[in-house]
């Protein structure tokens, strides 16, 4: 793939922006060509199969082509904190220290708007000598031409799929046809990789696709009609993780009716649901204790996930 024919006019998200972010127009996202990370390190927050020794070794992209009400890393995906440009021999470089430490996979958070440039940064790091498994983890809202380029690259992929209704989408996330999008970009995710087959021996995933779905408040998300698709159109042998952890952040005091965490009752609902529909690789938090420790704050830069 070529950079430049991706980026202008920018095709790289299902937003279709059309502006040249090689001759420095920005579309929704507002970054240009290069490679843009907020912060690259070990992570012990992911799903245990997606760890190792030392955690998974996460590159979280700045900027997103969301801009969810509630997002909780709103500091580098809508605020544009600890921006900084990554060449390919950098990306490979910090890799190859994260792998050395420890780390069981090589975790990409929120690149869907930047995929050109991160299948550029994973080919040299692969020629470079990283031998991890990559972990595209991601809001779902992805291009399905932009997915096939990484056809090869990727080994699990870790959607988060948000909703089941468009309108809900623009008004929480500014994300015009996101339910079609988001569940397209899952069946090529599926075709890729297929079921989680995880190795009974270490605990880690060999390849597959993990989806997660985070329980809002309201059931404003729509987990039924995402399960169901998820069950009847994709397979039941992917993983879930159910997640409890939402917590009113960033702009969601202006929306009365998600400014307040979930219930238990809610969330038992929700995993009922994924256990009636048959799924059987299921993760499940404690709402208890999820949202005070899932919050990240990226003003410190090198220890922006202290709470884990």
């Amino acid at each position: 793939m070529n950079i430049n024919n991706a980026l202008n006019p920018c095709r790289v998200c299902p937003r279709n922006c059309g502006v040249d972010r090689t001759g420095g127009e920005n579309g929704f996202c507002g970054l240009d060509h290069q490679l843009h990370i907020s912060w690259a390190g070990l992570h012990q927050g992911e799903e245990p199969m997606f760890a190792g020794p030392g955690g998974t070794a996460n590159f979280f992209f700045t900027s997103c082509n969301l801009a969810c009400v509630y997002c909780q890393n709103y500091q580098i995906s809508q605020q544009g904190l600890a921006d900084s440009v990554c060449t390919p021999e950098d990306f490979a470089q910090k890799a190859l220290e994260l792998e050395a430490a420890g780390a069981g996979f090589l975790g990409l958070v929120s690149p869907s708007h930047q995929v050109p440039q991160v299948r550029e940064a994973l080919i040299f790091a692969k020629k470079a000598g990283v031998g991890l498994p990559v972990l595209y983890n991601s809001s779902a809202y992805d291009s399905v031409e932009m997915l096939k380029s990484l056809d090869g690259l990727v080994d699990v992929y870790l959607p988060d799929l948000k909703y089941s209704s468009n309108a809900i989408a623009e008004k929480y996330s500014q994300a015009p046809g996101y339910v079609e999008a988001a569940r397209e970009a899952v069946l090529e995710m599926h075709r890729q990789t297929g079921d989680m087959d995880i190795d009974p021996d270490s605990g880690l995933a060999n390849k597959g696709v993990w989806v997660r779905l985070l329980v809002l408040p309201g059931g404003v998300s729509g987990l039924w009609e995402s399960l169901c698709f998820l069950a009847l159109e994709v397979s039941t042998g992917i993983g879930l993780s159910i997640m409890s952890q939402y917590s009113p952040l960033h702009r969601a005091g202006e929306f009365p009716e998600i400014n307040r965490t979930i219930t238990q009752e809610e969330y038992d609902q929700a995993v009922g649901m994924a256990e009636e529909l048959g799924f059987e690789l299921i993760l499940t938090q404690d709402p208890e204790e999820s949202p005070e420790n899932a919050v990240p704050d990226f003003t410190d830069e090198k220890k922006p996930f202290a709470s884990f």
